[in-house]
């Protein structure tokens, strides 16, 4: 558990901030930070030579060619100077001394802060095979960067294999069809996202990319990815094997939290911290990393939850706190959103995926639908599929306790 830490007092202006992890979370918090009023020293670590880009844009806009890499960057020239922030790009943190706020960076240096906020943020799970080496991946700038040349470099129609069916899999399948591309999906899964939403809501998902033009091959274990003069070429445990011109690698996340070793903070699936984010005096955890508490209408529990929106929130709540002392009393309402193959699945809440699940308006011939899952008769979250409104109409049904009974009778999202 995390030490049980509180600021005592606001922050000051004599105070320095050391930010580590220039993504959403990190640069989300130095923006709210300064509108809260802080107006002392403060420093933004990235170990990406980039300034701070939004990375839900790659592997849709982006990867499609719609937008250029410059679009997805948040921190602009203008929002860069109104922060008065320093930073240092390029190196990445290596350890950290608790007791003195004092952060070691890989280029030798040392940043002396009074409070440091960790916001790394998760990264690609690499996946290598034994005649390829580690195949690409969509995580980052110079990811999309290069695999979008490659995708260039391709004659029309040429197949392009994307090893993993879940969310950043189905988008990077969707944007590389637009290219005017084929690609094709193997998933080692029964179905895509059964572990994300459920056996029953991945059936109702089933069939989303053979409707739009895409193969999405269930139950796959390869053995092995070869090149070859014209691309590559994947082998199956069963002995068959499939060409392509390229391959990419889409099979979730991991952490990097092996320079928190000696630390003396606590980790477990992320670093643990308290309701305030705190992971120990004056250091503090958000977005993916941050195994934090959720507090929803049916109580509390803990969890690590890689979204946009809980990074960004995450942001504000330990701005406000250390700024004011002000804590958030509010239930954490989890938001998530996926495009892919032509529709928009949508999640709010935190269900577990063993959780009861109905259908409450729509249906699956019709291509848009809304479910609510519970548990034990309460209402623990609700997915759709392109149902955005009524998604939006029943989010009320999150902020209380409510028997599933009750939803069905009120049925919210119909109004």
């Amino acid at each position: 558990m995390a030490r049980n830490v509180r600021v005592v007092s606001s922050l000051r202006s004599s105070d320095h901030v050391v930010v580590v992890g220039a993504g959403v979370a990190g640069w989300r918090f130095v923006e709210t930070l300064r509108r809260e009023g802080y107006e002392g020293a403060l420093t933004l670590v990235g170990d990406e030579p980039h300034a701070p880009y939004d990375r839900p844009p790659l592997s849709k806009q982006v990867l499609s060619g719609k937008w250029t890499i410059e679009k997805a960057t948040l921190a602009t020239p203008e929002r860069l100077e109104a922060s008065g922030a320093a930073l240092r790009l390029g190196v990445r943190a290596t350890r950290l001394d608790v007791a003195n706020t004092t952060v070691f960076l890989s280029d030798g240096s040392q940043l002396e802060g009074t409070h440091v906020v960790l916001a790394t943020g998760s990264q690609a799970r690499p996946l290598s095979f034994p005649s390829s080496g580690a195949l690409a991946t969509l995580r980052n700038y110079d990811d999309v960067t290069r695999l979008s040349a490659v995708l260039d470099s391709l004659e029309p129609e040429s197949v392009v294999v994307v090893i993993g069916g879940g969310f950043v899999g189905a988008e990077a399948a969707t944007s590389i069809r637009a290219r005017g591309l084929v690609p094709i999906v193997l998933e080692v899964a029964a179905r895509p996202l059964i572990g994300a939403v459920g056996e029953k809501v991945s059936v109702w998902l089933e069939g989303l990319g053979a409707d739009f033009g895409i193969e999405v091959r269930t139950n796959q274990r390869l053995s092995d990815v070869a090149p070859r003069e014209d691309g590559v070429e994947i082998t199956f445990d069963d002995g068959s094997s499939l060409g392509a011109a390229t391959i990419l690698a889409a099979v979730g996340s991991s952490l990097d939290l092996a320079w928190l070793d000696g630390s003396g903070l606590t980790i477990d699936d992320g670093i643990v911290v308290d309701r305030d984010f705190q992971a120990a005096k004056n250091v503090a955890a958000i977005g993916d990393v941050a195994h934090f508490v959720v507090t929803s209408a049916m109580g509390e529990e803990r969890a690590r939850i890689e979204h946009w929106e809980v990074a960004t929130d995450h942001a504000a709540q330990l701005a406000r706190f250390w700024t004011s002392g002000e804590r958030s009393t509010a239930v954490t309402i989890p938001y998530f959103w996926s495009d892919q193959y032509g529709k928009k699945i949508q999640m709010l809440g935190h269900p577990h995926p063993s959780d009861d699940v109905v259908m409450v308006e729509g249906s699956r011939d019709a291509g848009k639908w809304l479910a609510l899952y519970s548990r034990d008769g309460f209402v623990t979250g609700m997915v759709s599929l392109s149902q955005p409104r009524g998604l939006a109409l029943a989010k009320p049904l999150l902020e209380e306790p409510t028997t599933l009974r009750s939803a069905l009778e009120s049925a919210p999202w119909s109004t």
